[in-house]
């Protein structure tokens, strides 16, 4: 079978201890943190933890914060944070209307003595609580849901806690997918109209319906107040909506989709940071969404990393490969015969196999030779090798019998027809390999291999030269009669 593609392309992070000092300079954090090592014995929490309103000011005032309403929000933010990461121990008050107390919690030694791994799964527990808040509901009047018993009715909310948060995490994803793009080239910040329409507007739209519009524009509000909490833990940099835009409070012009060009920033820009790649990524593994990363493969066996980089980027997999080959702990030559070993094989991802094992070789250096020296006489192997030392100017390269040549020329257009090149690239090989022998399709519908009336299909679909391309399916029929089918 051939190697199934991973659902998203593979990712390069920076390194774990690169991303725990991006994790301990979010804002957020370095609140949490200053006011985990602030408190003492005397510090007083109500029954949830939360630190009392009496307490408030001198917590801001701790932070820098300036002593009005702003700054005991944000000191009551920092505080909670502190409490659900674990930097903070609360004891709740034995009794009701009492104050509990609160201790360091163990979280907060391992900020200094732990590991970058240690960090990094503190943060994570962060934006998960920033997560939650970023898709709670919007209490415009809390009192319209107390009733005259005390109880509050969450029905009225109208708000689905599981929608809520799977709409945030689909908006994270797509701008995770646009950040990856084009093997990287989409690294640049994204105009926020377009990041909701990708939610909203049916790929199959044409011109979008106002209703669909007025969704975009709803969607662009409630994603601006999402991005306003989700940028101080250190996922993503946000410039906002610009609030001389809006028609009315909360609300935003349903022309921000497809407005003036040159004022798309006006409507918000958002870009995910190396931690956000991190954290959107852990995210969506929890989430059992395959997310490749790069280094992923590195410390596993040549079939799985032949296997795994089959449809990643050519510099990805280059990247993945120098990281297997540098962690191969018995030297390039055995290296080199267990990526041979493992690109064998008659099943459809043999050819892709063979040929991200010919490139994997390219970086192993000469010091591989042996190795491939070793697999001349090999009817799957001998072609790869051959080309391999003739690149390196090897000498004694014994000359490949015909059907090796034959049989190596189909191969390789199975494995880049299987990568999904470009189409200029893949004809250039096609035509570039059809006029090296005189008379190749006279002879190459006999190739035992199990991808030739396919790839003879393929050649003639693809061929330039009319002629070339009636030859290339003729032997295709040939070869499709040969074998039976």
């Amino acid at each position: 079978m051939s190697a199934e593609r991973p659902s998203l392309p593979p990712v390069r992070l920076n390194s774990e201890a690169e991303l725990a000092r991006d994790a301990l300079a979010a804002p957020l954090f370095v609140r949490a943190v200053r006011l985990a090592r602030w408190a003492g014995p005397d510090t007083r929490v109500g029954a949830g933890g939360e630190l009392v309103e009496a307490q408030l000011p001198a917590a801001a005032e701790h932070l820098g914060l300036p002593a009005d309403d702003d700054g005991a929000a944000y000191a009551s933010e920092a505080w909670r944070l502190a409490v659900d990461t674990g930097l903070l121990d609360v004891t709740d008050p034995e009794e009701e209307d009492a104050e509990g107390t609160v201790s360091a919690g163990e979280n907060l030694g391992l900020l200094t003595g732990g590991s970058p791994q240690d960090v990094l799964a503190i943060w994570l527990d962060g934006l998960d609580a920033v997560h939650a808040d970023a898709t709670a509901p919007v209490l415009d009047d809390f009192t319209d849901l107390v009733g005259e018993d005390g109880s509050i009715d969450f029905d009225a909310l109208d708000w689905d806690p599981e929608a809520e948060a799977e709409f945030l995490d689909g908006v994270l994803g797509n701008l995770y997918l646009l950040t990856l793009a084009d093997n990287g080239a989409g690294e640049g910040p994204v105009p926020l109209p377009a990041l909701a329409a990708s939610m909203i507007v049916p790929d199959d739209m044409g011109e979008p319906t106002d209703d669909i519009l007025e969704q975009v524009s709803e969607a662009m509000m409630r994603l601006d107040d999402q991005f306003r909490l989700l940028e101080p833990i250190g996922i993503v940099e946000y410039r906002p909506v610009d609030e001389a835009l809006m028609v009315e409070e909360g609300e935003a012009p349903v022309d921000a989709v497809g407005g003036d060009e040159d004022d798309v920033t006006r409507y918000g820009m958002v870009k995910l940071t190396p931690l956000g790649l991190y954290g959107v990524r852990a995210r969506m593994l929890e989430a059992g969404v395959d997310a490749p990363a790069v280094g992923d493969l590195a410390g596993k066996g040549a079939d799985a990393l032949l296997d795994g980089i089959a449809h990643y980027p050519e510099s990805a997999a280059r990247a993945e490969v120098g990281l297997w080959l540098a962690g191969y702990a018995d030297g390039a030559v055995s290296a080199a015969a267990e990526l041979l070993a493992a690109a064998r094989g008659a099943d459809e991802g043999g050819p892709l196999r063979r040929l991200h094992c010919q490139q994997a070789l390219a970086l192993a250096g000469p010091e591989a030779e042996p190795a491939v020296r070793a697999v001349l006489g090999d009817r799957e192997l001998g072609g790869l090798a051959r080309v391999w030392l003739a690149e390196r100017g090897a000498a004694d390269v014994p000359a490949p019998p015909e059907d090796m040549i034959f049989w190596l020329a189909i191969d390789t257009i199975a494995a880049h027809l299987d990568a999904d090149g470009e189409l200029d690239e893949l004809q250039g090989l096609i035509e570039g390999l059809s006029a090296q022998h005189s008379g190749f399709f006279d002879e190459v519908w006999r190739v035992d291999h199990p991808a030739t009336a396919d790839v003879l299909e393929a050649m003639g679909r693809l061929h330039s030269d009319k002629k070339a391309a009636k030859d290339a399916r003729k032997a295709a029929f040939k070869a499709r009669s040969r074998a039976g089918r």
